[in-house]
């Protein structure tokens, strides 16, 4: 975990330094970077979880590690890290295609220096991107349906992507969590009960994740909205 904070920075820095921008670019780099920080500290508390399963009752290690792994039978910190890196890349998919048009805008900007003839024509065909004075190319998406549509659909994967991390956090980690003891005498007949150590705490890491990964939800939601109605239908 320790190496994906380190890619805080370049985040930042991509944020910051893009020779492209478009509407709320700096707005989901801030939430990705907000995220990528609740996700390290959320993971503390599951550093060493098999370790805080602890059961009475027996001494034999390999009992005790087949009850862990019976109870917690999907993943936990794998599958969070999995899915974070999918946000990133639902992220990327806009930034790749802000660099296309990006270039294309570029060609088109060469060709009209090379025939001033052509001026006119030239500022005409430059619908999708504009250079502004600092040097980078913001997307207009008044002229241009189909960047805003490239542009919701990216916001439509982030959507589905964290919908799916909520869902396995409430419905596969949190009832993993719960106060109820675990028997295990079916695969150990001397092994009586087991506990989660720091479950308040595993639990608290849990809500955090879904709180930030909601929040990620409505905004996404509001802003489809604004964007339709605003670069669609004109209200």
């Amino acid at each position: 975990m320790a190496a994906i904070v380190t890619g805080l920075i370049p985040i930042l820095r991509t944020a910051v330094d893009g020779t492209t921008t478009y509407k709320c670019r700096s707005l989901w780099f801030g939430l990705l970077c907000i995220r990528l920080v609740i996700l390290f500290l959320a993971e503390l508390p599951f550093t060493k979880l098999d370790a805080d399963f602890v059961c009475n009752g027996t001494k034999d290690s390999v009992c005790s590690k087949g009850c862990f792994n019976r109870h917690f039978d999907k993943p936990m910190v794998v599958a969070w890290n999995f899915i974070f890196v999918l946000v990133i890349l639902s992220v990327l998919l806009m930034e790749l295609f802000a660099s296309h048009l990006r270039s294309l805008n570029e060609k088109k900007n060469a060709r009209v220096k090379a025939d001033v003839e052509l001026v006119v024509q030239g500022k005409e065909a430059a619908q999708v991107a504009s250079t502004d004075h600092s040097g980078k190319t913001a997307i207009d998406f008044h002229r241009d349906k189909g960047a805003v549509g490239f542009y919701l659909l990216s916001i439509t994967l982030r959507i589905l992507i964290e919908a799916w991390f909520v869902y396995v956090l409430l419905s596969w980690n949190l009832p993993a969590l719960s106060n109820k003891q675990f028997t295990c005498s079916d695969i150990c007949p001397e092994l009586h009960v087991c506990v989660v150590r720091a479950a308040p705490e595993k639990r608290m890491s849990i809500y955090a994740l879904a709180s930030i990964s909601s929040m990620i939800i409505v905004s996404s939601i509001l802003f489809c909205l604004y964007s339709i109605s605003h670069y669609l239908c004109n209200f």
